[in-house]
């Protein structure tokens, strides 16, 4: 499969099954995560990847949606604000950006791993913060749940064209 296809295969899915994730493939994907790139290749990151249904029921609270209900595994992306790459003209906290990319790379493993993934950035971050014991530095950004998708039928994603966003 090309990289082209990969892309037009993710999306986001909000219908799973309850059914395990393998840990073959949560190895495989977070290998992906760890050889993104990142600023300065500071990696200002760490990545909670939550299976056990105790823990994950406590997480789901911190986004109460139906559809997050049937996940079988979270992943938790958290950027640490003390060791990011800081630009120098203007200070510039670059750990958000490189977490984005971490995450991208996480949901394009999980497609071509035939799973799903959603990103998850509205949820309640004191309450993620509880669940995981963070400290202060380390703010969670983005969860992502992965599992196996429900069948159901995609929509095309909506894309301004090219000519929209070059100049």
């Amino acid at each position: 499969m090309s990289f082209l296809e990969l892309v037009k295969m993710r999306h986001s899915v909000r219908n799973y099954e309850n059914r395990a994730v393998e840990k073959e493939k949560l190895d495989y994907i977070m290998e992906c995560v760890r050889l993104a790139p990142s600023a300065v290749n500071f990696q200002p990151w760490k990545f909670a990847v939550i299976t056990d249904a105790d823990r994950l029921s406590q997480l789901k609270k911190a986004y109460p949606r139906e559809w997050i209900e049937n996940v079988p595994c979270m992943i938790v992306a958290c950027a640490n604000h003390e060791e990011s790459w800081h630009r120098k003209s203007d200070g510039k906290d670059h750990a958000d950006i490189d977490v984005a990319i971490a995450v991208e790379h996480l949901c394009l493993a999980a497609t071509e791993q035939g799973l799903g993934t959603c990103w998850v950035c509205n949820f309640d971050v004191s309450l993620c913060r509880e669940v995981l014991n963070l400290p202060d530095f380390m703010e969670p950004v983005v969860l992502i749940p992965v599992g196996y998708a429900k069948a159901q039928e995609v929509s095309a994603k909506k894309r301004k064209s090219l000519d929209e966003i070059l100049f």
